[in-house]
């Protein structure tokens, strides 16, 4: 039975977000990306993506408990079907809450896909972006957050036999491959 629910886990440049929308389109799986999630809500007019409006606007980080409620008025609304995590849960006090929300929706995580990249191709990749926020500092400051915060989801998701890694470096195809690999 093909895995249909499924997390992305991956520092900054590994290419998860390019990974997931094309995963997603392929298999028809809804695309879960929280910085994706918030800006439709926020452009729905919705109740929740008022109040993610009004944090975001202080220069705030959207609460865990927000970003929970938006998750699960997707999931809500898609009990049929896959879907696909990806920038979401970022912490074990995010993977806890998320696991006792999917858990209560009876669509628990069935894969945790953790793209790995040395630092060298990382760096080479964000550098590559031309984005503004994208310098060699900043890129390691965020590869730092990455570590303290979201790695100790690996061990997190290894515990309960969900994580399987995939080599990140390669073509977009050479990826893709490896990731298809996994969900058989």
């Amino acid at each position: 039975m093909t895995k249909q629910r499924l997390l992305f886990l991956g520092p900054p440049g590994a290419g998860k977000g390019t990974q997931a929308q094309q995963l997603a389109s392929r298999r028809g799986l809804l695309h879960l990306s929280t910085g994706d999630l918030l800006r439709a809500e926020v452009a729905a007019g919705t109740a929740l993506g008022a109040e993610a409006q009004a944090v975001m606007a202080r220069g705030e980080l959207v609460s865990d408990a927000l970003v929970l409620a938006i998750v699960r008025s997707r999931l809500e609304h898609h009990s049929s079907g896959g879907w696909l995590l990806d920038g979401f849960p970022r912490n074990l006090t995010q993977a806890e809450a998320l696991g006792s929300l999917l858990n209560e929706l009876g669509q628990p995580i069935e894969l945790v896909v953790l793209m790995e990249l040395d630092d060298a191709l990382l760096m080479q990749r964000l550098l590559g972006r031309g984005r503004d926020d994208d310098n060699a500092d900043v890129i390691r400051h965020r590869l730092e957050v990455y570590r303290q915060q979201t790695a100790p989801l690996i061990a997190y998701y290894r515990e309960r036999g969900l994580l399987e890694a995939v080599d990140a470096a390669g073509s977009v195809d050479d990826i893709a491959a490896r990731i298809e690999a996994l969900l058989a």
